[in-house]
């Protein structure tokens, strides 16, 4: 079974791995650099979401990322290095065969540096795959789903435990065709955890996190009380509870990112709709389940449909919005972690640096890296644009 990108488009982001260190709060930003434009050949085009770091000392005085591209490659994506110096390495091109097609979500890495992510379709059965990638590429499916009751069009990104099991969501199939919680432990197979009714939520397309017993929370991007989506959490032995049903009013409608936590045990994240224009909220849910709104977008300057998660630095979540801006192309976006006016840090013109920005932004000593879903090189079969991995710095 295949899907187009298009028909998937609205429920394909499942960006929220971010990394952080202090970013400075005062001063503005320069404007943006683009790092590297992608072409949508073998390099890749298109990142769906944001970027890992590999940290430094690899290669003297620079910094390395990897992420993923949806398209480019041999037509079904690629998983790619590049460095902050904007030489781009692609090290894995999908077939579109038993090895997965369109990686829609970020990557992990294990302390042996090797990556793991998803991909919403390919495999034996068409239905995606979990895999493996050596920094060498060499690639090892580690479950391919069969769209039935183990779930199907698995969109997010992953998270290892301690003991190197994996777990994720898959958008679609399991008991009541709503999508799946599930694991891949470290010697193989798969685990369905938990399978969504539509009641309790329905299409989860963001990544998981874990608190320190075990207990992993998310979002849904529809269903609930009102099929507006939910944010719930997931305790060991398949009890699940709804924390908040989205009503598509001042609280949001849609949250298609995952969440982060604080050590209180606050959950904060994004919706692309709702709020007082329908463009979009940031939110806070508490670890009982009040639901704060701390930000709606306007859909003007300040931008719209946020479709990515925050990050939280010092007294500030950090974030982008999919539209809105300036230019309506997006927007690099801080507002105040208890909630007040958002401050535009970036506004993209959907030109060479870059448009619809759809993954979260990764801090790393205060310059703020992530990836463009479109604009960029004018050369690119896509009249569009292929995409950007770019950098905002500090004045």
């Amino acid at each position: 079974m295949t899907r187009t990108i298009e028909s998937t488009r609205r429920r394909i982001f499942g960006c929220s791995l971010v990394l952080g260190l202090a970013l400075p709060l005062a001063g503005a930003y320069a404007s943006e650099v683009t790092i590297y434009a992608f072409g949508g050949g073998s390099d890749g085009g298109n990142p769906p979401c944001g970027l890992i770091s590999g940290g430094k000392g690899v290669v003297p005085g620079k910094a390395l990322f990897y992420g993923t591209t949806q398209t480019g490659g041999a037509g079904f994506g690629t998983v790619f290095q590049v460095e902050s110096k904007g030489v781009e390495t692609p090290l894995y091109t999908f077939s579109g065969g038993s090895d997965g097609a369109y990686p829609v979500a970020s990557l992990i890495a294990d302390a042996s540096g090797n990556l793991y992510g998803t991909t919403e379709e390919g495999g034996a059965f068409g239905y995606g795959v979990v895999f493996k990638l050596t920094l060498g590429g060499t690639e090892t499916v580690l479950y391919t789903f069969t769209g039935g009751a183990d779930g199907a069009f698995p969109a997010a990104s992953l998270i290892m435990d301690d003991a190197g099991n994996l777990f994720g969501t898959a958008q679609e199939g399991g008991a009541n065709g709503d999508g799946v919680v599930f694991e891949v432990p470290s010697g193989g197979g798969e685990t369905v955890l938990h399978s969504f009714d539509g009641s309790d939520g329905a299409f989860p397309v963001a990544n998981l996190v874990m608190d320190k017993s075990g207990v992993l929370y998310s979002t849904t991007a529809e269903g609930g009380a009102n099929s507006l989506g939910t944010v719930f959490k997931l305790a060991p032995g398949d009890r699940e509870s709804v924390l908040h049903s989205f009503a598509g009013g001042s609280d949001g409608a849609f949250p298609v990112a995952g969440l982060i936590m604080d050590k209180g045990g606050n959950l904060y994240g994004t919706t692309e709709s709702g709020g007082a224009s329908n463009d979009g909220t940031v939110f806070k849910v508490s670890r009982k389940g009040k639901e704060a709104l701390l930000y709606a977008f306007a859909g003007e300057s300040d931008g719209a449909s946020p479709v990515s998660a925050v990050t939280r630095q010092a007294g500030f979540l950090f974030g982008t919005t999919s539209s809105g801006g300036a230019n309506d192309m997006g927007a690099v976006f801080k507002i105040p972690v208890k909630g007040g006016d958002d401050t535009v840090l970036f506004s993209f013109t959907g030109g060479r640096d870059g448009g619809s920005p759809r993954g979260s932004v990764l801090d790393m000593g205060g310059n703020l890296f992530g990836t463009a879903y479109a604009g960029g090189n004018s050369g690119c079969a896509s009249d569009a644009g292929c995409g950007v991995v770019f950098e905002v710095s500090p004045k």
